[in-house]
C-alpha cells in the first residue's frame, strides 16, 4: 500500500503531537489577548475611550438636571402653559423620589458609598492601580453633584416649585454642576497627564 505521509506509531508520539497542538494553541490565545490589549490600549489615561467617557459623561450630567433636560427648562420659561405645567410635574415627580429614597435610607445610602468610594481610593492611591485612579476621578466629583442635588430638591419642595422661582433654581443648579463638571475634568487632565508622563519617562 502506497505511504500517504508520516503516522504515529507510539504512544509517546502521540502525546508529544498533542502537546505540540496545545502549546500552539495557547499560543494563538495569547497572541490573541495581546492584540486586542494593542488595539484597546488597557492603561487608563492613555485611552481615548476613556476620555470620550469623562466627556459624555458630564455633557450628560449638565444637560439633564434632576433628570430634566435643559432645554425642556427653556421651552417652559419661553412659552409657559402647558410647556410649564409639564415640567413642574417632572420636577415634583423627581424631587419626591429622590428625597423619599435620602430620607428612608441615608444611612445605607452613604455606608455604601463610603464604603466603596474608601476601597476604591485604597486600590487607586495606595495601590497605584491606573483603573482604579480613572474610575475615581469619574465617580468621586458625582458625590458632589448628588449632594446640591438634594439640597435643591429640598428647596423645590419647600416652596421653588413654580414658575420664574422653579427657573431660576433649575439654571442656578445647572451651572453649579457645570463647575463641578469643569473643575473634575481639569483635575482628571492634570493628574492623567502626570501619570502619562511619569509612565513614558519610567518605560
Amino acid at each position: 500500500m502506497e505511504n500517504v505521509g508520516p503516522q504515529v506509531t507510539s504512544e509517546a508520539e502521540w502525546d508529544a503531537a498533542l502537546c505540540s497542538r496545545k502549546r500552539k494553541g495557547t499560543v494563538r490565545k495569547v497572541e490573541v489577548l495581546e492584540t486586542v490589549f494593542e488595539v484597546i490600549d488597557m492603561r487608563s489615561f492613555s485611552n481615548l475611550w476613556y476620555w470620550i467617557a469623562l466627556a459624555v459623561l458630564w455633557s450628560s450630567t449638565s444637560h439633564w438636571v434632576l433628570g430634566v433636560p435643559h432645554d425642556m427648562i427653556q421651552r417652559a420659561r419661553r412659552e409657559g402653559g402647558q410647556a410649564q405645567q409639564d415640567l413642574e410635574d417632572i420636577v415634583r415627580i423627581n424631587a419626591t423620589r429622590l428625597l423619599w429614597m435620602v430620607d428612608h435610607g441615608a444611612m445605607v445610602i452613604v455606608a455604601l458609598g463610603c464604603f466603596w468610594l474608601t476601597g476604591l481610593a485604597i486600590l487607586a492611591f495606595w495601590y497605584d492601580l491606573e483603573f482604579a485612579q480613572a474610575v475615581f476621578f469619574l465617580v468621586f466629583p458625582m458625590v458632589f453633584v448628588v449632594m446640591l442635588s438634594v439640597r435643591v430638591c429640598r428647596r423645590i419642595m419647600a416652596g421653588e416649585n413654580t414658575g420664574e422661582a422653579l427657573y431660576r433654581r433649575m439654571i442656578v443648579h445647572r451651572r453649579w454642576t457645570q463647575s463641578i463638571g469643569m473643575m473634575a475634568i481639569f483635575v482628571t487632565a492634570m493628574f492623567g497627564m502626570w501619570q502619562n508622563i511619569s509612565a513614558s519617562i519610567l518605560h
